[in-house]
């Protein structure tokens, strides 16, 4: 299949919070993270700071902390290439999050941009 006849698909991984630098759970990520660059299907892949650190805006307010009180965070998110959903589904499965407690959303990228490089 071309590159062309790929769509783009966005992987929200939810977890408790941001696995700690240097641990078990990071480091499985991690792995995840490169078979997925040698599969040649990750576009971009980014881990998120723990939600202590979030800052939310709403209208004209600001508030420390994650817009909702939840269980589970967004933790991080990566982007892939996959022909159909099904395919994404297929490539989502593996994330290690699954098994260690945590779920992953899939949606379909509609559109977006990326800086160039200099």
């Amino acid at each position: 299949m071309k590159e062309s006849d790929m769509a783009q698909y966005a992987v929200l991984i939810y977890a408790a919070d941001s696995a700690a630098e240097g641990s078990d759970e990071l480091q499985e990520h991690d792995r995840h993270a490169q078979d997925l660059e040698a599969s040649g299907g990750l576009v971009a892949a980014f881990a998120l700071e723990p939600v202590a650190t979030a800052t939310t805006l709403r209208a004209d307010t600001v508030t420390d902390g994650p817009f909702v009180d939840a269980k589970e965070v967004v933790a991080g998110f990566y982007v892939i290439d996959a022909p159909d959903l099904d395919a994404a589904l297929r490539i989502a499965r593996g994330n290690p999050v699954l098994r260690q407690g945590g779920a992953v959303e899939i949606r379909p990228i509609a559109g977006g941009y990326v800086r160039p490089t200099a």
